[in-house]
């Protein structure tokens, strides 16, 4: 087993073991204690970053229904604002224009070079 001052873990999480002075008393743990706490840790980031995401995203199918709702060709601009709007996270307002308040959507292209988002 490799020692705490080499483990990348065990580093980490004795750095935010130093942060917190309520568990400063736990430097002297063993090897396998701070890989434990680390992980647990790295697990709690990973949730709650997942949450984060999940809490952001818009409803891109009701967006784009609207989006589109004036469109010739339906079926084409539905599909291409679902694309655009599930990589960007978001749609403009109103049925046409309005690209500024979303720069992502307004600067993804075809690859003509073509504007690819509704």
């Amino acid at each position: 087993m490799q020692e705490p001052s080499t483990c990348l873990f065990c580093v980490s999480a004795l750095s935010i073991l130093k942060r917190f002075p309520v568990l400063r008393k736990l430097e002297m743990v063993s090897a396998k204690t701070t890989f434990i706490l680390a992980m647990l840790c790295l697990a709690l980031m990973h949730e709650l970053q997942i949450r984060t995401v999940e809490a952001g995203k818009i409803n891109c199918k009701s967006k784009c229904e609207y989006r589109c709702s004036k469109a010739s060709r339906h079926k084409m601009c539905i599909r291409a604002c679902n694309t655009c709007c599930q990589r960007c996270n978001c749609v403009p307002p109103g049925t046409s224009g309005n690209e500024d308040t979303c720069p992502c959507y307004a600067n993804m292209t075809t690859h003509g070079g073509r504007h690819k988002c509704p």
